[in-house]
């Protein structure tokens, strides 16, 4: 199993290969959308690229939930109802939801995905840690 600065080293690498972004602009709490520029389209080949990379599989929506602003139990007037922050807390373990909750615009969501959780996420995964 490679250590945590290996992981983050792999990871960085494949956002600046995935984004054309410089290296320096690839820090832990880097956001894919705000700070990395990322777009939907990208997110499919940063998946496939952990893939390869890692040699891991990731269903879709495993990595980066969708449809969760869609559903009316778990968001209500542009928020993230309590219900749908625990429903975020469960499908994203490897994200900080807590702080986003203090907050919890749909908008603000894109936040959640940051380098670090990337990086979280692929080391639970190598250690079979379900997510």
């Amino acid at each position: 199993m490679p250590t945590a600065e290996e992981i983050y080293t792999k990871v960085s690498e494949t956002l600046v290969d995935a984004l054309g972004v410089d290296d320096d602009e690839v820090t832990p709490d880097a956001t894919l959308v705000g700070d990395l520029g990322a777009e939907s389209i990208d997110f499919l080949d940063i998946v496939f690229r952990l893939e390869k990379n890692f040699s891991i599989k990731i269903p879709r929506g495993e990595l980066f939930p969708e449809s969760l602003a869609a559903d009316t139990t778990l968001v209500k007037d542009g928020m993230v109802t309590p219900a749908g922050v625990a429903e975020l807390k469960k499908r994203m373990p490897h994200a900080d939801v807590d702080s986003f909750a203090k907050n919890p615009k749909v908008e603000n969501i894109q936040e959640l995905f940051t380098v670090q959780m990337i990086v979280n996420f692929v080391q639970r995964k190598l250690a079979g840690t379900s997510t």
